[in-house]
């Protein structure tokens, strides 16, 4: 973390992370701020960065989004160009939620949500439409024991 985020930012970030609804005074509350330092804390969190805005999580499955894929994918091209096309293309995918490119025995992970078979084979479809891809190898989850789960402070 940051060298110039100290405990209390700490806190606030931790807060925020279990429940980014909490108005100000609640959160100036449990970090046992006032109000109007708790906003300065967190208008000066979002300046540098450490913020990044709020969003809602949302219950997949009562969605319908049952199925969760990680695909793992190998290439032989390592190209700017090649990379650059791939990224494009893949962030145009909605069902694609997490996208990493990792170290080992593959190049590009990828974490695809979406509600069935079915509609996984039209993504997998779309990816591989795109561009050239050595291997693609998908590994279909049984049961979600932790999503989503804070960072630790």
């Amino acid at each position: 973390m940051s060298k110039s985020a100290d405990q209390i930012d700490r806190a606030i970030l931790r807060a925020l992370q279990h429940d980014a609804s909490l108005s100000q005074r609640e959160l100036a509350d449990q970090v046992g701020l006032s109000q109007n330092a708790c906003w300065r804390r967190l208008k000066a969190l979002n300046e540098s960065g450490l913020l990044k805005g709020s969003t809602a999580r949302l219950d997949r499955k009562q969605l319908g989004l049952d199925l969760v894929v990680f695909v793992l994918l190998r290439t032989r091209h390592h190209s700017a160009e090649w990379l650059q096309k791939f990224r494009r293309h893949v962030l145009t995918i909605p069902e694609v939620v997490d996208f990493h490119r990792i170290g080992g025995d593959y190049d590009y992970q990828l974490k695809v949500v979406t509600e069935d078979m079915a509609s996984y084979d039209k993504v997998y479809q779309r990816l591989i439409s795109g561009v050239e891809l050595d291997s693609v190898t998908s590994y279909f989850a049984m049961e979600a024991i932790a999503e989503g789960r804070p960072l630790p402070l």
